[in-house]
């Protein structure tokens, strides 16, 4: 997917369900949120994009540690759905 795709996605789709399902070419679904860091505008330029899954949301939410973000490549995205509560 390309960062155009992704990005209107993400404006319509994070505000009112939040997690995201992130499918892939090549391996299995990733389901997490996708954050803004200091390195955002950086890293999609690029078309990669820093998810946090929703093993790690929790613990995300109480210390905001990017440690416990992934980076994605976005063109190895095929579909973006939101993800059932």
């Amino acid at each position: 997917m390309d960062v155009h795709a992704i990005e209107k996605f993400l404006a319509s789709a994070t505000k009112n369900a939040g997690a995201v399902n992130i499918h892939f070419k090549d391996r299995s679904t990733v389901t997490g949120i996708f954050i803004s860091s200091r390195d955002y505008e950086e890293l999609k330029a690029k078309n990669f994009w820093r998810v946090v899954s929703s093993k790690n949301l929790q613990q995300w939410e109480r210390t905001r540690d990017v440690n416990l973000s992934r980076l994605f490549s976005g063109s190895g995205f095929t579909r973006l759905s939101a993800a059932a509560k």
